[in-house]
């Protein structure tokens, strides 16, 4: 049995084949070029995939969007997709093979269940998951038990829009101060620019900070600080085991992620929050493919 998998981020739109035992038989990635037409992106990345794998062999589509997204209505309105507010993506990917299953659920939750599926090979036959997505935005998923949890409206999991500060900035989702207004790729980009940094973006950004660079060092320390709180947030209310962490700014790697594991050591004070592992997505950009796959794959 081989799906299409698909992958809506903020910036950038993927999609795959994907074979029942996870083997991806073709993939495609495209940077989001048209963003007042982001469907002209999802076309042609769907189109890059099935040119080599063709449509009648694709039983099934599994889909992971940025959010918020409706499952049940198959609508995505996500944050840094403006153009999008209420898209209807699955009629719209059901469209390209009709007949066959789709199923939609957030990217984070997808990277948490591909992590799960093909990651985490120590895990036991339970246990919990947070995924978390720090790219242009700051997004989360849970899986319980080997089962993604969507939550009744399909969008358990958003992370990013945990107050980390009260007092902070103006997000996006109409809050102030959530965990995206610090730690996703914009923001820290925002915060060190408005304090001497001259670079131009999150990648300039991270090779300074791996330069040594202070302001860039501690607008990496600013993010993870604000990602543990969401972090040890979570693992407080859902005793997690596991907390998996992708997307462009976490490919940044030791600059982010080292300060994000000191600060949950630093602030895990009861004691089964202290045996939580936190780690980058072993499988990298494929981890949302993988999951978005298992949607609909037998398990």
């Amino acid at each position: 049995m081989t799906v299409l998998a698909v992958d809506i981020g903020g910036t950038k739109f993927a999609a795959a084949a994907v074979d029942a035992d996870g083997a991806i038989a073709a993939r495609a990635e495209i940077p989001l070029r048209h963003r007042a037409r982001p469907e002209e992106t999802l076309l042609e990345v769907v189109g890059r995939v099935t040119a080599r794998v063709p449509a009648a062999r694709l039983e099934g589509v599994g889909i992971g969007s940025a959010g918020p997204l409706d499952p049940v209505a198959g609508t995505v309105s996500p944050v840094n997709i403006p153009a999008w507010r209420g898209f209807p993506l699955v009629d719209a990917l059901g469209g390209l093979l009709p007949g066959r299953p789709v199923r939609l659920a957030g990217d984070a939750q997808c990277m948490a269940l591909g992590e799960w599926w093909k990651g985490l090979p120590e895990r036991g036959p339970s246990g919990a998951v947070l995924g978390m997505v720090v790219s242009t935005g700051v997004g989360g998923g849970f899986v319980l038990d080997g089962a993604p949890y969507l939550g009744p409206t399909g969008n358990a999991g958003h992370i990013g829009h945990i107050t980390a500060d009260p007092d902070g900035e103006p997000c996006p989702c109409g809050a102030a101060g959530c965990v995206e207004t610090v730690a996703s790729g914009p923001s820290m980009v925002r915060w060190a620019r408005a304090n001497g940094w001259t670079g131009r973006d999150a990648r300039a950004l991270a090779l300074d900070a791996h330069a040594g660079v202070a302001v860039a060092e501690l607008a990496f320390r600013r993010a993870a600080d604000a990602l543990a709180t969401a972090v040890l947030t979570a693992a407080a209310l859902l005793d997690l085991d596991h907390v998996v962490v992708g997307g462009g700014v976490a490919a940044a790697g030791p600059v982010l992620l080292d300060p994000l594991g000191q600060a949950v050591a630093r602030n895990a004070g009861l004691g089964f929050l202290r045996r939580l592992r936190v780690a980058a997505t072993s499988l990298g950009r494929d981890a949302g493919l993988l999951g978005a796959a298992a949607l609909v794959l037998p398990r």
